[in-house]
């Protein structure tokens, strides 16, 4: 059996991949340490989380080991090679491109870059384009239950994560549809398991 160890806090981006492990089922050992720990650094030198050692091999990037997890248990994913994945990545690189990165940018100016290489005034911007950004999605989600229709996949864990983010960075979900998105998510065992501890 595959041994799979992942490093990050649950308050990380690690939080993705530990709810991946939860919806599968499968065991594993979780280092809840914060970004630039020695357990990241030993393995990442960017310091970066989570990382995922898959058999003692380091893995990196949420979006990676929640992909890589999904397809090494067929679980959570449509087939490589297929229209439906070609739909399912289109729809996750748009979240990373216009949730994940609008969140991430102002993290950086809020705490993350050195303070004189911070703007603050770029987070009202940022804002605005969050907002427009859940706009267009729910246009494009439809009436589907999921970011890709019928199923809970990959992308799922994406934008659900980047909904908790949002929230915490008071980032305003303006969309009612995403708010009940939100709420559906949250009655998922496994998210239950990594989000609602305590």
């Amino acid at each position: 059996m595959t041994q799979y160890t992942l490093i990050g806090a649950a308050s990380t981006r690690a939080g993705r991949a530990l709810w991946m492990l939860e919806e599968l089922g499968v065991p594993y050992e979780h280092v809840g340490v914060k970004p630039h720990a020695e357990e990241v650094t030993r393995h990442y030198p960017r310091g970066k989380v989570p990382v995922l050692l898959v058999d003692g091999e380091p893995l990196t990037d949420s979006t990676a080991i929640i992909q890589y997890l999904a397809d090494a248990h067929g679980r959570f994913t449509a087939a490589a090679g297929t229209l439906d994945r070609a739909r399912q990545d289109a729809m996750l690189h748009l979240l990373l491109d216009e949730f994940d990165a609008v969140l991430w940018t102002s993290a950086r100016h809020s705490f993350i870059l050195p303070a004189e290489r911070r703007v603050p005034e770029v987070k009202d911007s940022l804002r605005w384009e969050f907002s427009v950004n859940q706009a267009s999605l729910v246009r494009r989600m439809g009436e589907r239950p999921y970011v890709t229709g019928d199923d809970f996949t990959v992308a799922d864990i994406v934008l659900a994560h980047c909904l908790i983010w949002a929230r915490a960075a008071k980032f305003e979900i303006t969309e009612p549809a995403l708010q009940d998105y939100a709420r559906r998510i949250a009655e998922r065992p496994a998210f239950r398991r990594v989000f609602m501890k305590g």
